[in-house]
């Protein structure tokens, strides 16, 4: 065979276990070409694997709808929205996970009772003028900064129950 450079020779796509390869080794030292096997550079080759096919083999995020891998439900990536037009609105266990929009130009009073549950969980979007303001019932309802209504028109404020009948208000609020 003719002297070429390695740029010039014929690719080959799908090498066999007793292919030659040319190497050179002691590049520090004295460097001598030699040959090796594919099988006996690929075993040299540290490898590490996990066995993921159970959780992977023929599903779609699709498939998944509203669990992860381990069956446990996921809620939350989209939400029904509850709109009230009223003064007031207490809210229901129904309303875990939803949106309730609160539209009127008076102020509107929002009465969080207890028996929720922990991990209960609610937007408010105050669309209409009047200012709404959270008051508690049999419950405790938290806010960092003592904050007790939402902060005006279009501003948005969460509850959280961390634990049954405990409730962190969050959001753009007010005093």
């Amino acid at each position: 065979m003719a002297n070429k450079k390695i740029t010039e020779l014929t690719e080959e796509t799908s090498p066999a276990g007793a292919d030659l390869l040319a190497l050179v080794d002691d590049v520090s030292g004295t460097p001598t070409t030699k040959k090796v096997t594919v099988t006996n550079l690929m075993s040299q080759a540290p490898v590490q694997t996990a066995d993921i096919s159970s959780f992977i083999t023929g599903l779609t995020a699709g498939e998944l709808g509203d669990f992860d891998f381990d069956d446990n439900a996921i809620l939350g990536f989209s939400a029904s929205v509850n709109t009230q037009t009223g003064t007031a609105y207490t809210v229901a266990a129904s309303d875990n996970g939803k949106v309730v929009v609160l539209d009127n130009a008076s102020a509107v009073t929002v009465t969080i009772p207890g028996g929720l549950g922990a991990g209960f969980n609610c937007s408010f979007v105050q669309k209409g003028a009047g200012q709404v303001t959270f008051a508690e019932s049999l419950c405790d309802v938290n806010n960092r900064q003592g904050h007790t209504k939402i902060n005006g028109q279009y501003g948005v404020a969460s509850i959280v129950a961390y634990a049954a009948d405990f409730f962190v208000l969050a959001g753009d609020t007010a005093s």
